[in-house]
Formats: C-alpha cells, sequence, structure tokens
C-alpha cells in the first residue's frame, strides 16, 4: 500500500487527478446539505488585527490571496527557469510556444469581447485566456506513450508563457485602487532582494521571509497579492555557492509537493462549489457563459494553432521534429483547460456571487468539453502513429 501511494504521489498526472477529485467533492458539497455550512466556514475570519496591520481576513480570502501566492511563487520558478535554461532561453526556442500563448491569449479574448461588449460583464476578458498547467499536462500524462515527449515540452512551455500572460493580466488590468505608498515600499524590497542577488547570496531565506513583507505591502496597494509570489521567484538565485544545490531548485522542490496536493486542491475546493439550480443551462447561452465557453473551447485552440501555423509559415518558428498540425490543434485544445486560473480570474473580474457562479460554470463545462475532446483525439493519434512509427512519432 505504501508503494502504491508513493508512486502515485511520483506521477506526472498525480497533482491533476488530485485537482479532479477535489473538484467533484467540492460539488457534491455545494449541492448538498452541508453547502451552507461549508459557505458559512470559509467566510469565517481568521488572522491579527492591531492599529496600523491588518491580517484578518476570511478563509477563503486567505486561500486565495495567501496560499495562492505560494503557488505563483512556483510558476515564478519555473517561468525563471525556463527563461535562463529551457524551452524560453533563447529566441528560437521560445517562438513557437511564444507565438502559440499569444494567440491563445488574444484569440479567446476577442471571443469573449465580440459577446459581452457593452454589458455589465464586459470586464471579464481575461477569463478565457488562462491555461490550467496543471490538469493540463496530468491529461497528457495519462496518454504516455501516446503523445511524443516534444508535445508535452511544447504545452510546458505554452502554458508557462501563458500563465506569464495572466500575471501580466491580473497586475495591470485587474487592479481596483492603488496605495503608492505600500507599493514603493513593495518596489523597495523587491530592489533589496535583486541587490542580494547581484552580491550573490545564495541563502533562500534572504528572498522568502523579505518576500513575506513584500505579500502584505502589495496586498495593501491595491495590486492583487499573488504577484509576490511572481517577483520573489525572480529574485532567487539558481546557481548554488561553489557549485552546490541550486537555491531556485530547493525551493521548487519544497513547495511542489504542498502546492500540487494542498494548495491547489484546497482551492478547487473552496472556489468550485457551484450549486446547481434550475436555470443554470440557460445561462450558458448568456453573453458571459457563451464568451467563456467558445473562447476557451474554440477560441484557444484556434488561436494556437493560427499563430504556430503563421510563425512556422513565416520561417520565425519550426514545428517539434515529427510533429503534425492536428497534433498542436489537440494540444491547442487541452489549452482550453482553464480551471484554476480561469476561476481566479473570473473572481477578480466579479464582485457579485450570480456572474461569479455562472462564470465558474461556463468554465468547468469548457475545460471539460476541451479536456475530454482533445484526449480523444490525441488518443486516437497516437494509437495510429504508434502503429505507423514503431512507436515514434
Amino acid at each position: 500500500m505504501r508503494k502504491q501511494i508513493k508512486q502515485f504521489f511520483e506521477a506526472d498526472s498525480a497533482s491533476g487527478i488530485t485537482l479532479l477529485i477535489f473538484l467533484v467533492i467540492s460539488l457534491f458539497i455545494a449541492n448538498s446539505p452541508l453547502g451552507p455550512g461549508f459557505e458559512s466556514l470559509l467566510a469565517q475570519k481568521v488572522g491579527y488585527e492591531s492599529g496600523a496591520i491588518h491580517l484578518r481576513y476570511s478563509i477563503l480570502h486567505w486561500i486565495n490571496d495567501g496560499l495562492m501566492a505560494i503557488f505563483f511563487l512556483m510558476v515564478g520558478i519555473e517561468i525563471k527557469q525556463e527563461l535562463a535554461h529551457g524551452q524560453l532561453s533563447s529566441a528560437k526556442k521560445a517562438s513557437l510556444p511564444f507565438f502559440a500563448a499569444l494567440g491563445g491569449m488574444l484569440v479567446p479574448a476577442a471571443i469573449y469581447v465580440l459577446f459581452n461588449a457593452g454589458t455589465p460583464t464586459a470586464h471579464g476578458w481575461g477569463i478565457p485566456m488562462a491555461t490550467d498547467i496543471a490538469f493540463a499536462i496530468g491529461i497528457l500524462s495519462i496518454l504516455g506513450k501516446r503523445v511524443p515527449v516534444a508535445l508535452k515540452v511544447f504545452l510546458t512551455a505554452l502554458a508557462i508563457v501563458d500563465d506569464l500572460g495572466a500575471i501580466l493580466v491580473i497586475a495591470i488590468f485587474y487592479t481596483t485602487e492603488l496605495a503608492a505608498t505600500y507599493l514603493l515600499y513593495a518596489l523597495g524590497i523587491f530592489a533589496v532582494l535583486m541587490f542580494f542577488n547581484r552580491m550573490g547570496i545564495k541563502s533562500v531565506w534572504f528572498y522568502l521571509i523579505p518576500g513575506l513583507f513584500m505579500w502584505y505591502f502589495i496586498h495593501h496597494s491595491g495590486i492583487h497579492a499573488t504577484i509576490a509570489g511572481v517577483l520573489t521567484a525572480f529574485t532567487i538565485p539558481i546557481l548554488g555557492k561553489n557549485g552546490g544545490p541550486s537555491p531556485i531548485q530547493s525551493v521548487e522542490h519544497a513547495i511542489s509537493t504542498p502546492v500540487n496536493f494542498i494548495i491547489m486542491p484546497l482551492f478547487a475546493l473552496a472556489n468550485t462549489n457551484i450549486r446547481f439550480e434550475p436555470g443554470m443551462i440557460d445561462g450558458l447561452a448568456s453573453p458571459l457563459g457563451f464568451g467563456i465557453i467558445v473562447g476557451l473551447f474554440i477560441g484557444k485552440p484556434l488561436g494556437i494553432t493560427i499563430f504556430s501555423w503563421v510563425s512556422v509559415k513565416l520561417g520565425l518558428s519550426e514545428l517539434p521534429v515529427g510533429t503534425k498540425w492536428l497534433q498542436v490543434f489537440s494540444i491547442g485544445l487541452m489549452g482550453g483547460i482553464g480551471f484554476t486560473m480561469s476561476i481566479f480570474i473570473a473572481l477578480l473580474s466579479f464582485s457579485d456571487l450570480y456572474h461569479q457562479t455562472e462564470a465558474k460554470f461556463a468554465i468547468l463545462v469548457a475545460s471539460a468539453l476541451s479536456g475530454i475532446l482533445g484526449y480523444l483525439i490525441l488518443k486516437r493519434l497516437g494509437r495510429r502513429y504508434l502503429v505507423n512509427d514503431n512507436d515514434k512519432v
């Protein structure tokens, strides 16, 4: 039993499966007699408040603004490592996932605006731009050798660029009121962390502890506090002292398991508690619901495929060896699994519970459609290529 549990948590698909389990649990709770009690629990305030220090928030707030900052710390670490020596380390390597991600953000946003322009829900255009990397990679991992390694790398790099785009969108367009003093304090701490990096300080505590204070000041500045996780990640050194362990990889190894198996499931549990109502299906045909579903399910694969095709035809990029365009389209469908990041942006977009619930249900439907169709196409293609090319695509 211990061996089987260990193998499960070490599998690439484990985080995606865990997210799916907690999603189902959240939906069950919301539609059972436990629903009202669970909502009351999430609304309970915890923390410390005295004088100028204000750190007393609801449990839901701590999950979305506090724990999710650790998730964004891991996202920032992945982005920094890819920029340093991964798929984003050179223009040639980064060009295809960059153009693919660009198309995967612009086309869904344009589709959403097309349906919602001039309506009270127009501000939610960032919702269909996002990709849930955990679910997408988890589904690819379930397919195993049916999906070439090059495609998995392509999706990972694409999702990382997509995450970077989502972070910029949150920071620039989903900031309400800006408190300049707190922002200056946060920027001052960021400058100190960059100075530590330049001075060659390798201890991660010189970055993580000030990063907590930066989170506090960014939170009070009006910019979403999760950005502090990304900024902290960008300052942590990659190279260890005298060829020793990499500080940034040490942090990644320390937080990856809590993020994948505690923080993300808690986020899913707290934010997917959608209570199904009689008229909810009709809401999918509203401008908000339709914009999200069409944006994620159709806009994502179209944007990713078209922008990739144009960049290859113009000689700016090249496809991974042996990759077919239908596979690229299927990867685009995987990009339509918005879930975590899309729900996160939906919560920032709307303050009223009605629009939040409608958006979350539409995201759930679009992500399910994208994941199922993408899985089926890749599975069928994988079977054909395995037969025709002797297990090589």
